[in-house]
C-alpha cells in the first residue's frame, strides 16, 4: 500500500534526505524508508511539505500542469495597498515571465508557532500577514512576487498543499494519513483567516 506523509518543516532544514555540508535534512524528522518528497520549500521557509513512496502520486502533487493549489500565509514588510494586492491577484512580471492569477488577502496575524530564529523587527517600519494562494512552483516564487510588488518576505509558511493543511501538526512533526484522503474523501483547503487563526493554537 502507497504511503503519503504530511510533515510541518522547521526553517533551515533542506527538503532533502541527505547533505554533504551537514545541514539538517528531512532524515532528522521522519525515519521512514523510501519516501520522497513531492515538491521543494526552500531552505528559509516553513511548513508543509508531502513525501510519498508512489511515484505517479509524487508527479501528480509537484507537477505545475496539474494546477495543485498551495497555500502560504506570509508575513511581509510594509503595509500592501490594493495596487499591491491587485498585481499579485492578476499576476506578477518575473525575469522568467508572469506569474498565473493568484489569490491574495490580508489577515490578522495567525496564531502559529515561533519561527527558530525569529523574525528581526525593525521599529520603524510595520509588517503584515498575507494569506497567497498560487496554482503553480516557481523558485523562491512567493518571495518574489511579494519584492515584485514592493512588500520584502520576512517568514514564509506553506500551510496548504491541495485537500492537505498542517492543521494540528506541530512544527518538525509529521504524521502519516490514508490515501483516500487524495483518492476520493478530499478536504477543501482552508481558506478563512479565522479558520487558520484557530488551527494555528493547536500548533
Amino acid at each position: 500500500m502507497p504511503r503519503l506523509i504530511l510533515f510541518n518543516k522547521p526553517m533551515n532544514v533542506l527538503c532533502q534526505f541527505t547533505d554533504p555540508a551537514g545541514r539538517m535534512t528531512l532524515a532528522d524528522f521522519i525515519p521512514v524508508p523510501d519516501v520522497y518528497a513531492a515538491g521543494r520549500l526552500d531552505y528559509d521557509s516553513e511548513g508543509l511539505v508531502v513525501l510519498t513512496d508512489d511515484g505517479r502520486l509524487q508527479k501528480e502533487i509537484a507537477d505545475p500542469k496539474h494546477k495543485m493549489p498551495k497555500v502560504y500565509l506570509v508575513q511581509v514588510e510594509g503595509i500592501p495597498t490594493k495596487d499591491a494586492l491587485r498585481a499579485l491577484a492578476r499576476g506578477v512580471p518575473l525575469k522568467d515571465g508572469v506569474t498565473r492569477p493568484a489569490t491574495v488577502r490580508v489577515i490578522p496575524e495567525p496564531d502559529v508557532w515561533e519561527r527558530v530564529p525569529p523574525i528581526r523587527f525593525r521599529k520603524t517600519i510595520p509588517t503584515s500577514w498575507l494569506m497567497l494562494t498560487i496554482s503553480e512552483g516557481r523558485n523562491r516564487q512567493v518571495r518574489r512576487m511579494t519584492a515584485a510588488v514592493g512588500l520584502p518576505t520576512l517568514r514564509l509558511i506553506r500551510w496548504s498543499i491541495g485537500p492537505w493543511s498542517l492543521d494540528g501538526l506541530a512544527a518538525g512533526t509529521w504524521r502519516e494519513i490514508a490515501l483516500d484522503s487524495w483518492r476520493g474523501r478530499q478536504r477543501s483547503c482552508p481558506t478563512k483567516p479565522d479558520r487558520v487563526k484557530n488551527a494555528g493554537k493547536l500548533l
